[in-house]
């Protein structure tokens, strides 16, 4: 046997996509699946199968002919009562199947995260019809952000100021579901400082934390990310028990991104996904050990660094403006001239407001990170044929 383990990827977008090449250089076999075909992480794997992660039956069928070691998830809308059977059957589901389906919706790490692990979150409720939707608001009180329990990249969510409003909040989540669960989460608007993910990473010698991530959102979806943000001593360690209560919870080996939101002092816990997180994408450029990086050594059950440490650095996505099958890209060479560096990710077809590459930048501190990433991103244009 040429490799040390097989891995069947579930999501093979620009995440998985790295997180294939990591895997690969450890000698990893991987094959990778998605929806639709030539996605990203296909160009690179050494196999592919192309099915909905929704038909139950398929996903087996898909894991029963190639008895992979590992099942890694990577996006949201997988049938996760079949993994939890082939994780009862003997597979290896990263990082565990109760994990994966806990976290695949909103509504099963939020009540997790408050209810049994009593950890600090912002009010909430759910709905699931426009009357719930209403009544929910009024318990949590506006401004307040409906958001799809079930959902990636920030689509269906929004902030509500105006009752009126509300209305049109539940059409556009209801009409931006993953899978289908038709079903949103009411929370309260936090007035945070600022917010960050914490890059957790639980494997055989215990749990570690990279430095925090920095992000700023549009329309719910993540535009620059950079690390370290700063953050008081006090605050990072809050962030951290609270990080590692959850994932030693949750259980298995693998890479979580713990997203909190921070108020002074106060940090609020927000989500959590089992997997490398696309804020984190700066860990490209800022860390010696990328995310994808740390996620495969904690599956492959290898060591891990004692101190994991980050330059000043940062990412600035480049988006599409509308759909198109024909396209291109023009200005990388003006975009890396002052020391940027760029990632296209391989998507077949663009899409208004898709991701399609990032940018990464470091400097002599966060600011200058940022402003030479964002400087570009902007000069990478697509070219639509």
């Amino acid at each position: 046997m040429s490799h040390i383990a097989t891995i069947l990827l579930l999501g093979s977008g620009e995440l998985g996509r790295e997180f294939v090449i990591s895997a690969k250089r450890l000698g990893a076999r991987v094959i990778a699946c998605d929806s639709y075909d030539d996605a990203p992480a296909m160009q690179l794997a050494d196999g592919r199968e192309v099915f909905s992660m929704l038909d139950g039956e398929a996903l087996r069928a898909v894991a029963e002919r190639h008895r992979p070691d590992f099942i890694v998830p990577e996006v949201e809308a997988i049938r996760t009562e079949v993994l939890a059977e082939l994780e009862a059957d003997g597979f290896n589901v990263v990082p565990t199947a109760r994990a994966t389906q806990l976290t695949m919706n909103r509504d099963g790490i939020r009540d997790l995260a408050a209810d049994e692990l009593g950890l600090v979150t912002s009010r909430y409720r759910y709905a699931e019809s426009l009357d719930e939707v209403l009544t929910a608001a009024e318990h949590v009180g506006l401004p307040c952000v409906i958001k799809p329990v079930m959902s990636s990249s920030g689509k269906g969510q929004s902030t509500v100021r105006d009752p009126g409003d509300l209305e049109a909040a539940w059409t556009y989540a209801a009409e931006n579901m993953r899978g289908d669960r038709r079903r949103v989460i009411v929370e309260q608007f936090v007035d945070f400082d600022y917010e960050i993910t914490l890059l957790t990473v639980r494997h055989a010698g215990g749990v570690s934390f990279c430095p925090p991530i920095g992000h700023r959102q549009e329309r719910g979806d993540y535009r620059e990310s950079w690390q370290p943000a700063a953050m008081t001593d006090a605050a990072i360690g809050a962030a951290q028990a609270m990080a590692r209560r959850v994932v030693d919870e949750l259980g298995g080996h693998g890479l979580f991104g713990v997203e909190f939101f921070v108020k002074g002092e106060e940090v609020i816990f927000s989500e959590l996904s089992p997997r490398p997180h696309d804020t984190g994408m700066v860990t490209l450029v800022s860390q010696d050990l990328t995310e994808f990086d740390l996620h495969a050594r904690a599956i492959l059950g290898l060591p891990l660094p004692d101190d994991i440490r980050a330059r000043a650095s940062a990412s600035a996505v480049i988006l599409a403006d509308r759909e198109s099958d024909d396209f291109g890209f023009e200005g990388l060479a003006d975009a890396m001239a002052e020391g940027a560096d760029l990632r296209i990710f391989g998507k077949p077809m663009t899409r208004s407001y898709r991701r399609m590459g990032v940018a990464l930048a470091s400097g002599p501190d966060t600011d200058a990170a940022r402003a030479a990433a964002s400087s570009a991103a902007a000069k990478v244009r697509i070219a639509y044929r």
